[in-house]
């Protein structure tokens, strides 16, 4: 009888979520505030709660990060990663400050703690790399001047991850000084080798993790990267971290191979996690939050879009082009709630998770329209500003505005 229910429950979650995707896709929206509000909606103080199936969406949540984060590694070789680190680490450094300080202020000042700040700050810090992908191909901005440098801030974004997750999960572990530096040492020591073996020995690791089968190359890396996974959550580095390396030391047709299999498992089991993080979540706890959050979100709105705009700026875009480039970092997304999730799955700070969820609600819903809007809106602005010139001729449409610029 149990197994029943659970199947009924977990059966009706995903057609749920299926039917959420179609709605989102077919208004071009982005199904991570949907998938959130469902969670809700079947949490504890939600209109339907679950019972049989939570503790199994626990584990399909578990592997919903694991996958976002190999998927992740996947997109980028260990060359392109030392090459941006090189390159735009200014702009990682300016993207930081701007962005986690406000996160962390707002959690000391509702009395929240040290541990509740570091974890807020990431939250706030993260843009959605998915989110932000599918707003530039659908508004055609793929090919323009700016789209390498929003691509770079995320991805020292990404990297950064790679050291600050084990901070987080040693803090909220509430391990000591002393173990909190043994835990860094490792994720740290972790990493440097796997760029050191994927720089170095790349082709002889893509080649023997390589098949023609498709069925054994998606058990091998899905094997591979679950076990791998394991071993770093052991360590206590953190199993996402696991992950992420092992999509770095992947490359080549083995890489694009695994992502094209990998694909609708990470959109499957990331709609679980989305779903797992809105169930600890009661809804009562929101409003009380609600505008805290608003606050935050128009704050660290602001604070992206004068970080694409001075990174932009450094690598001599234009101006329109800066506009665009911060417009588009807006979005925060799976990774402020993978960070969220850990503070609640340790029970840091009761209201950390409502803030969070109603945070990225706010900038999920909010990003695509900067993105869209903030250049246009500069420009008009400006034009107001300058005394006796004439109206400008209308402006370019979105497809001529790159040969425009």
């Amino acid at each position: 009888m149990h197994s029943a229910v659970l199947l009924i429950e977990f059966g009706s979650i995903i057609l749920g979520l299926g039917l959420l995707g179609r709605f989102a896709a077919r208004f071009q929206l982005s199904p991570i505030p949907l998938y959130l509000l469902a969670g809700l909606a079947f949490g504890e103080g939600g209109l339907l709660p679950l019972g049989a199936s939570e503790e199994f969406i626990a584990t399909g949540a578990e592997i919903g990060v694991i996958l976002l984060l190999l998927m992740l590694g996947l997109e980028y070789t260990a060359s392109d990663l030392v090459s941006n680190l090189k390159t735009h680490y200014p702009s990682g450094l300016v993207d930081c400050a701007l962005n986690a300080l406000p996160g962390a202020a707002v959690a000391l000042l509702l009395g929240w703690g040290p541990v509740a700040a570091v974890v807020l700050a990431g939250v706030t810090w993260i843009s959605s790399s998915g989110v932000i992908a599918k707003v530039l191909g659908d508004l055609g901005r793929v090919g323009n001047r700016e789209t390498p440098v929003i691509l770079s801030v995320l991805v020292l974004e990404d990297l950064a991850m790679a050291v600050y997750l084990p901070i987080v999960t040693a803090l909220v572990a509430g391990a000591g000084l002393l173990a909190g530096s043994m835990t860094l040492a490792i994720a740290l020591g972790a990493a440097g080798l796997v760029l050191f073996l994927a720089l170095r020995y790349g082709r002889v690791i893509s080649r023997f993790v390589s098949s023609d089968d498709p069925e054994k190359l998606l058990l091998v890396v899905l094997g591979l990267t679950i076990l791998v996974a394991g071993v770093a959550q052991q360590l206590q580095v953190s199993a996402a971290v696991g992950a992420f390396l092992v999509g770095i030391a992947l490359s080549g047709e083995v890489a694009e191979g695994a992502h094209t299999l990998l694909s609708p498992l990470r959109d499957l089991f990331a709609a679980v996690f989305f779903v797992f993080f809105g169930l600890h979540t009661d809804p009562s706890s929101i409003p009380p939050v609600l505008l805290p959050a608003l606050g935050l979100a128009v704050v660290t709105a602001l604070t992206k879009i004068a970080t694409g705009y001075w990174a932009a700026r450094r690598a001599g875009i234009s101006v329109k082009g800066r506009w665009r480039a911060g417009g588009a970092l807006v979005a925060r997304g799976e990774f402020s709630i993978v960070i969220a999730g850990l503070a609640v799955a340790a029970g840091i700070e009761p209201s950390l998770g409502p803030l969070a969820t109603a945070y990225v609600l706010i900038l999920v819903v909010l990003g695509p329209l900067t993105a869209r809007y903030t250049e246009p809106v500069a420009t008009w602005w400006a034009r107001r500003r300058e005394p006796g010139r004439p109206e400008a001729a209308p402006r370019a449409t979105e497809a001529e505005a790159p040969v425009a610029d």
